[in-house]
């Protein structure tokens, strides 16, 4: 854990979230800033700063983040018409926290964000 990271504060619970799901591995929140009807953040419990950080024995972790996504887009009814998972690596790509999170977006059709140059 780190002392600084935001993410860490929150699964130490020294933060409010509107926590939706937690194991012994991840926890996942709701974002207090969504860009789609559902946009859902599925956190490791351990502190990763990046993508690129990720080790060999991590690799367990990063699929169960999936798993735990693929189980709270059922949970949250658009597993049917759709969703997107995003993970953004580095400032340049819109990383603003630097704890590895999966961005879990759904609810409404998500091409146009694209297009509009929205990034997530």
């Amino acid at each position: 854990m780190s002392a600084d990271c935001v993410f860490c504060k929150i699964i130490n619970r020294e933060l409010d979230a509107d926590i939706v799901y937690e194991d012994e591995k991840a926890v996942a929140f709701k974002d207090i800033n969504p860009a789609a009807p559902v946009h859902i953040l599925v956190v490791p419990r351990k502190h990763i700063p990046t993508l690129l950080d990720l080790e060999e024995e991590d690799q367990p972790l990063i699929g169960h983040l999936h798993s735990v996504a693929n189980d709270i887009a059922r949970a949250f009814k658009i597993d049917n018409k759709g969703f997107r998972i995003v993970i953004n690596c580095g400032a340049d790509a819109g990383q603003i926290v630097f704890h590895l999170h999966l961005h879990l977006l759904g609810g409404r059709p998500l091409l146009q964000t694209i297009a509009k140059g929205r990034g997530v």
